[in-house]
């Protein structure tokens, strides 16, 4: 097996006292892979545009990769992101995962007057803003006409140095579909995916991935995890809790499953020493049980 990859969530919260460059250095000093942060730009919270804030953060580190989780399409031309990620790859050097996704809150479209797709348009949309993204770093003039979204002759330069990471969170059959299809990932959200519906999501996307003659590990799967290191913590159905050893074998478990690795989300006030106790008390332990 190879190695597997584990994640940390960063908040794009505003609030008193949290620096979003301070927890990312942390969780790159603290050994993570990645970390991520969802996108959600309209509400009353008060909160940091994704991407603005990613490409913040990434001009001050320097290994940790940094990933939007996911991005909703909607909110932004297809054809634009994919030169947005084209430029924060190559100034980060060579570090941007792409999460891209159709979009979950029909609230937050109709607030920001982008009117609301249905699901089937979600996920059509989703699947154009791919191909537009992997046609332009890849072809000059390229075009494409899909029913949501569209370029003629477009042109992007340069190119990426290699190929850019494109995640997606993705549930409903077309989606799933979609996943096995054209996706490098798929990172379900344990509270939206539960463990007994993996297999056959999985089943779904594979037989996709089959289909368009990908082979099976063309696709990561990385579980989106809501965790919290406390044996004193009470159990909840939607989040992994325990003790050091408990949560470690829970998520050994979930690798069987058919994951690569992991994107914590620490529940919780002290984010900070959930990040530590995950790296340096759950991590390993983890390691050496799937090894």
């Amino acid at each position: 097996m190879a190695d597997l990859v584990f994640g940390l969530d960063l908040p794009a919260a505003v609030s008193p006292g949290y620096d979003p460059v301070a927890s990312a250095r942390q969780a790159e000093d603290l050994g993570f892979d990645f970390m991520s942060t969802s996108d959600h730009p309209c509400g009353t919270a008060p909160s940091y545009e994704t991407w603005t804030m990613l490409s913040w953060v990434a001009a001050q580190t320097s290994r940790i990769r940094v990933a939007t989780r996911v991005l909703g399409v909607p909110y932004r031309a297809p054809a634009m992101v994919a030169k947005m990620a084209e430029t924060l790859d190559r100034f980060s050097g060579g570090r941007l995962i792409l999460g891209l996704g159709g979009g979950y809150s029909d609230d937050e479209f109709r607030a920001f007057g982008l009117g609301v797709p249905t699901p089937g348009e979600k996920v059509d949309g989703l699947s154009e803003a791919i191909q537009i993204a992997r046609g332009l770093w890849s072809q000059p003039r390229f075009s494409f006409a899909g029913r949501r979204y569209g370029v003629r002759e477009a042109d992007v330069e340069p190119k990426p140095e290699h190929r850019i990471p494109i995640w997606v969170g993705t549930y409903g059959n077309r989606a799933l579909a979609l996943t096995g299809a054209l996706a490098d990932g798929w990172i379900p959200s344990y509270g939206f995916a539960p463990p007994e519906r993996i297999p056959a999501m999985r089943e779904r996307i594979l037989a996709a991935a089959a289909e368009a003659g990908r082979p099976a590990d063309a696709i990561t799967g990385i579980y989106n995890v809501g965790i919290r290191v406390d044996d004193r913590a009470e159990p909840e159905p939607s989040t992994v809790v325990g003790g050091p050893e408990e949560v470690a074998e829970r998520l050994a478990g979930l690798v069987g499953l058919g994951f690569a690795g992991f994107n914590f989300q620490p529940i919780g006030a002290d984010r900070d020493l959930q990040a530590q106790r995950l790296a340096q008390e759950v991590i390993p332990l983890v390691r050496a049980a799937v090894a």
